[in-house]
């Protein structure tokens, strides 16, 4: 089978409810994103950060996958399927995604503060547990934090993605502005001879000199039903 690797971002969840942090009247207007997603946010006020995930898991319960979501999970049926998302919600996992990149983090997960990254403190939250509150600690005695990788930090995870990119035969960008790097800097990795698809009801500035580019001026789901119908046409296994 071959190897399809989507990179998703925030216009697929969109499409479920889920509040997106930069279009107008996104989170970004109701809180400064120096306050809830920098480090020195989390250092002089960890309480509001603290609650401002909260409130985003407590919005999670109320929201379902979508069928861009469904449709990307049904595709492993015939490829090779990775999903890298900038979304720090569950909804590729909950529509039946099995092998999802977290680039920016996961909503469902808090970790130590002195140690973000260290695995032996990273929790998983049940629905019953997304209210943290100031004094949860993690084992190694700290507060436990919101598992977010934020703005000034390093992302763990492009590496494991770069690996999956480079292999990729078809590469689909979804839901995604293509602004924020490393994110965006994917694209340099795609192979020359690999098919590329953008799908995005806004014109989306991407760099096409490597690669012609596909686009599909629709949103996540209707887009996910015109590329399924594409992939199975010309990809018949």
């Amino acid at each position: 089978m071959k190897n399809l690797v989507f990179l998703s971002g925030a216009g697929i969840s969109a499409e479920s409810g889920i509040t997106t942090f930069r279009d107008a009247g996104g989170l970004w207007d109701q809180y400064p994103v120096e306050q809830v997603a920098t480090p020195e946010g989390y250092a002089a006020n960890p309480e509001l950060v603290t609650n401002f995930y909260n409130e985003r898991r407590k919005q999670l319960i109320t929201v379902e996958p979508n069928n861009g979501h469904k449709l990307i999970a049904e595709l492993e049926k015939k490829f090779n399927v990775t999903v890298v998302t900038q979304n720090i919600d569950n909804l590729h996992e909950r529509a039946g995604s099995s092998r999802v990149i977290h680039l920016h983090g996961e909503l469902t997960k808090v970790c130590s503060s002195f140690a973000p990254n260290d695995s032996r403190y990273i929790r998983n939250l049940s629905p019953q547990e997304y209210e943290i509150k100031i004094g949860d600690l993690a084992p190694d005695g700290s507060q436990y934090r919101p598992f977010i990788v934020w703005f000034g930090e390093a992302v763990p995870k492009i590496d494991e993605a770069i690996q999956y990119v480079e292999q990729a035969a078809i590469f689909v960008i979804i839901g995604t502005s293509m602004n924020v790097y490393p994110a965006a800097g994917l694209l340099n990795y795609v192979p020359t001879d690999s098919e590329i698809y953008l799908i995005d009801p806004k014109d989306v500035n991407v760099d096409s000199r490597r690669h012609p580019i596909h686009v599909i001026h629709k949103v996540a789901s209707e887009g996910m039903v015109e590329l399924t119908k594409i992939l199975t046409v010309s990809h018949e296994l």
